[in-house]
């Protein structure tokens, strides 16, 4: 009996010394991960509208977690306040005028806050000090405007198959144009005409500056021609 009691008593402690040290593990992981163990310092930005923000909630400069959302309350009708806690590491790195935005871990993941990088000749945050803000795209907005795209993408997919249907029904001048073989037979032979046309007007053209009474003139324009080129070579050189 005293064995029994002694080994329950072993077991007792055992699971007291477990469930202390799981304990003392939760309380470092939830400080570590709300800067509770690490010098922070408190500021402030106002939002018309929060977008599911809450307090906890990461913030985040150039993609690195630099503190928490420490307080949401309201301050009028149409204004909600935040309050921020910012590591003391990263004070010196975040300017006067960076503008805080509300974005999401991912597309349905938890809101949090982004600091922007702000310019490089803004003196460094202080303590206490509130933030300019952009407000949230809502995602209904988001939605609204992805029906409107969708309808717009119907209403010109159906616009397109009428187009088909008429062309593959012979109506209209394109299907004509398509499946008329005498048309293609026109338009082949006006091609073939331009170019017997072009080749004529070259041919007429070379047999003018042959003739004795225009050669003088273009001997005379090929002339001005070189000088020129000789002109601009010289500059060149020059340059």
């Amino acid at each position: 009996m005293d064995k029994h009691q002694e080994n329950f008593k072993i077991r007792l402690g055992f699971f007291i010394l477990l469930g202390s040290l799981l304990f003392v593990a939760a309380i470092f992981f939830i400080g570590k991960q709300k800067n509770l163990f690490d010098p922070v310092f408190r500021v402030s930005t106002t939002f018309y509208n929060v977008s599911g923000l809450q307090v906890g909630n990461n913030i985040r400069f150039s993609g690195i977690n630099v503190g928490t959302v420490d307080r949401i309350y309201f301050i009028n009708d149409s204004t909600v306040g935040v309050d921020m806690l910012i590591l003391i590491s990263a004070q010196r790195f975040i300017k006067a005028d960076a503008i805080v935005s509300i974005s999401s871990e991912g597309i349905i993941g938890d809101r949090l806050l982004v600091i922007g990088q702000g310019s490089t000749e803004a003196r460094n945050i202080r303590k206490n000090q509130r933030l300019a803000s952009t407000e949230p795209v809502e995602t209904d907005d988001i939605v609204a405007s992805l029906e409107v795209t969708a309808l717009n993408i119907e209403i010109i997919s159906g616009e397109l198959a009428d187009i088909v249907l008429k062309v593959n029904s012979g109506k209209g001048t394109l299907s004509q144009l398509i499946h008329d073989a005498s048309l293609a037979k026109n338009l082949t032979k006006t091609m073939d005409n331009l170019e017997s046309s072009s080749k004529g007007l070259d041919e007429n053209m070379k047999a003018v500056q042959d003739n004795i009474f225009f050669r003088g003139y273009f001997r005379r324009k090929k002339r001005d021609a070189d000088k020129m080129k000789a002109l601009e070579l010289e500059e060149r050189k020059s340059e």
